[in-house]
């Protein structure tokens, strides 16, 4: 059945649709690739013993957002099949019908719980929070030398340096920072002596580190309001891979160099160079 599926979707792209209603459809069946997809109303009329989406997805098949699924290569479909572009008020109301490779899923998770079960056992994954922002935390913490101190609020756990300032450390994972620059609570910092914004990449890699002081932060990008944002514009002349100001702050420089990002270890191994 499969097969026949990824027969029709490919059929069915190979030629334009452009004089037909099939541009109107909401929920569409992924092919083979992401250069094959077909309406699902067309599907079901192709396949005789599939009748509905729910036949479908006890055959295995999933369904997802188009926006959850970022599928750049569909809006290129789409032109080609109906002659006319994707608009952003149809594209959020389209739902992608897709075959996850259940067998790649399953080795992916047991190689994850090995993965998990290293971190755990070399502390670096301690309680429920996700692990980009514990490896993050981890990595803060092997850098700079800091202290992980449980404490009475329901945050957990602060970080504190080796003289006792507190630090609050901010977590963000990304390959690049929104417009709207990193959020961070106002009170949170208003209590540390120190904020640390840990970038770490979609690979889990460190991009760059923000270090500075809270008293300035606030002096800066306070506000009003119980947020604030730091964008990358307004604090791009601090980030260690352009400033040395807070090199001294760096307590194993062997840590940062090994989980840095290829780009960003370059740089840093310039700067601290420079420095020794």
């Amino acid at each position: 059945m499969e097969n026949s599926i990824y027969e029709i979707a490919k059929e069915f792209s190979a030629q334009s649709h452009g004089s037909t209603d099939f541009f109107k459809e909401r929920c569409f069946v992924r092919g083979s690739n992401d250069e094959e997809f077909v309406p699902l109303a067309y599907l079901l009329k192709k396949l005789d013993n599939v009748e509905s989406k729910r036949d479908l997805c006890s055959m295995g098949f999933v369904s997802s957002s188009l926006d959850f699924l970022e599928l750049k290569a569909f809006e290129g479909w789409w032109q080609n099949q109906f002659n006319k572009k994707l608009l952003q008020k149809d594209k959020k109301d389209i739902t992608i019908i897709h075959l996850p490779d259940t067998k790649k899923i399953f080795d992916a998770v047991e190689i994850v719980n090995q993965v998990y079960q290293i971190l755990k056992d070399h502390k670096v994954l301690v309680n429920g929070k996700n692990l980009p922002i514990q490896l993050g935390e981890w990595y803060s913490k092997s850098i700079f030398g800091l202290r992980q101190k449980k404490t009475s609020s329901q945050r957990g756990f602060d970080f504190f340096t080796e003289d006792e300032k507190k630090v609050e450390v901010k977590i963000h994972w990304q390959n690049t920072t929104s417009p709207k620059g990193v959020k961070l609570k106002k009170s949170l910092v208003e209590m540390s002596d120190y904020v640390i914004i840990m970038y770490v990449a979609k690979n889990f890699m460190i991009r760059d580190i923000l270090l500075l002081d809270s008293d300035f932060v606030i002096r800066k990008f306070g506000g009003k309001g119980h947020t604030l944002f730091l964008k990358d514009q307004d604090v791009s002349g601090y980030f260690f891979s352009k400033s040395d100001k807070h090199y001294g702050k760096i307590v194993n420089q062997s840590a940062l160099l090994k989980f840095a990002s290829p780009n960003f270890a370059m740089k840093l191994d310039e700067k601290l160079s420079k420095n020794q």
